[in-house]
């Protein structure tokens, strides 16, 4: 699940950087909606399971994804990554 997340903050941030700018917030709020995303589809099977441990299981899951969203956004919001260099956001986003 992790490498998923991963490869999915990488996609984004690299999509990101390449609309110019400095855009540092915008990288933030980007990574923190991908795990978003990542937690409301682990709600969404947690709802769709009989297995009420399995659901458990995958709420906290969830809520790890979100709180992991969340700190990255706003370390990479501290750190001033500038947007705009793909390496310097690559390296931002997975030293988080």
């Amino acid at each position: 699940m992790k490498k998923i997340t991963f490869a999915l903050v990488g996609a984004a941030s690299l999509a990101l950087a390449a609309c110019g700018g400095k855009g540092d917030d915008s990288l933030g709020e980007n990574v923190q909606s991908n795990y978003e995303n990542a937690a409301e589809n682990l709600d969404a099977m947690a709802d769709n399971t009989g297995n009420a441990a399995v659901a458990d299981s995958l709420e906290n899951q969830a809520d790890a994804l979100k709180a992991e969203g969340n700190r990255k956004e706003e370390a990479i919001d501290d750190a001033d990554v500038n947007a705009a260099n793909p390496a310097e956001a690559n390296a931002a986003v997975n030293a988080m």
